[in-house]
């Protein structure tokens, strides 16, 4: 399929697919969990910026196994079941009242390209390798060439005048259109794309694991087990 057919597909199937994804992406998470309860009843899970309803998406991989999830907000998020979920209001960036390897693991998707400049994304960082033994970083490809937030082709690439433009003339993707320059410059800044190398400067225990679309490396994850070898990053960039 071409770059152009990428674009025109609908919302739903692009939600469609982004599960898809996701699902497939956790079944590496779930690796670690299994290596957590091979020696413990139960698996303690930070996720940072996490749902209920992605869990609940999922829950039918965990199948019997015993885990218990804090999900991590700005705002806490409402929880219903509280035997599986607790929900606390936190900063990524600065969570000095949990306490070092509070947790077993901790679980991110596509977060950490949005808490800032490389100064908050290396707060973060420290906070997720401080937190727990083992972790589970994922984080879209900056050299894949659909821009993930507004779904336009090649978007990240261009200069900020231009994309401030682009996005002033009509919707993108999960961004509206842009009333005004301000909001233009807030919705490009609000996301930081990262390549290989950078991920792997900002975990350098970790492995960085490549997720392909069609060849192409679509977004990345950084792993780390304590009982894994480190193993070499796959690429330069």
């Amino acid at each position: 399929m071409s770059v152009l057919g990428w674009m025109r597909l609908s919302d739903t199937n692009r939600d469609t697919r982004s599960r898809a994804f996701r699902r497939r992406r956790f079944e590496l998470f779930l690796s670690l969990v299994d290596q957590v309860l091979s020696h413990q009843d139960t698996c303690r899970i930070l996720d940072i910026g996490g749902e209920p309803e992605y869990w609940a998406n999922v829950a039918d991989l965990l199948g019997r196994r015993h885990w218990h999830v804090t999900l991590l907000n700005l705002t806490a998020h409402p929880v219903t079941d509280e035997m599986r979920f607790a929900a606390v209001a936190g900063d990524a960036r600065n969570l000095r009242s949990l306490a070092n390897t509070s947790f077993d693991l901790v679980h991110s998707n596509s977060v950490i390209e949005h808490v800032g400049r490389w100064d908050d994304m290396q707060a973060m960082a420290r906070e997720v390798r401080r937190l727990a033994p083992g972790y589970f970083v994922q984080t879209p490809y900056f050299w894949f060439p659909i821009e993930p937030h507004c779904s336009t082709a090649f978007f990240h690439w261009l200069p900020e005048s231009v994309r401030v433009s682009m996005l002033m003339r009509r919707p993108r993707g999960h961004w509206g259109q842009a009333p005004d320059v301000e909001t233009a410059m807030r919705q490009i800044q609000s996301a930081a794309l990262l390549d290989c190398r950078m991920l792997a400067t900002l975990f350098p225990d970790a492995t960085i694991h490549r997720e392909r679309f069609f060849g192409l490396t679509k977004s990345l994850v950084a792993v780390r087990s304590q009982s894994w070898p480190r193993l070499p990053i796959e690429g330069r960039a």
